[in-house]
């Protein structure tokens, strides 16, 4: 959330010849209505199905790099599909920089909290280690621009020195946090 995927998800694609889904904005456009409203109406574990089913469909596509939504991972049939039909790029920044990025947001619901700041902590806090479990490159990231970032990512992908021998495959570009906060990080 917040991590700037769609942006490095663009470019990565692009640099790669490769068309490029936002899931997110894929799921808004099918169900005609924001993410926040499906949270709403639906609650989150509504959302969390809809959104299953779509990671299902894309993932069955080739050729593509999928910006996954934040909470992707929360469901281990989403971590089992990106793993095994994809390569998977977790993108990495701390929570003082994600606060930074999103202090000023209102959109997104798992923000609409007392305190927003201590909420992407205990987010990171939670998802970081499934993030791991299906990553095939992690590329630690912060204040780099996003030209940076495909580059590195660009540069693993033709060197062959990451992956699962699937470099032709779907690449997923989902961005997240590497480490888990430490106390002051959490504090508003």
């Amino acid at each position: 959330m917040g991590s700037g995927k769609s942006t490095v998800g663009r470019r990565l694609a692009a640099s790669l010849g490769r068309p490029f889904i936002d899931a997110d904005k894929e799921l808004e456009a099918r169900c005609g209505v924001p993410v926040a409203t499906i949270f709403e109406v639906e609650g989150e574990d509504g959302f969390r199905r809809r959104e299953a089913a779509l990671i299902d469909e894309l993932t069955g596509r080739a050729q593509l790099v999928l910006a996954t939504g934040g909470g992707a991972v929360l469901l281990d049939e989403n971590r089992r599909r990106l793993k095994e039909r994809g390569f998977v790029v977790y993108l990495c920044a701390g929570v003082p920089e994600l606060w930074h990025r999103l202090r000023h947001d209102k959109v997104r619901p798992l923000l609409r909290t007392p305190n927003p700041k201590r909420r992407i902590a205990e987010l990171v806090e939670q998802r970081d280690p499934l993030y791991r479990e299906c990553a095939d490159l992690v590329v630690s990231t912060g204040r780099e621009p996003a030209e940076q970032v495909v580059a590195k990512i660009v540069e693993s992908l033709s060197e062959g020195t990451v992956g699962n021998g699937r470099p032709n495959g779907p690449v997923r570009a989902t961005i997240r946090q590497c480490a888990p906060p430490g106390p002051s990080d959490a504090s508003a």
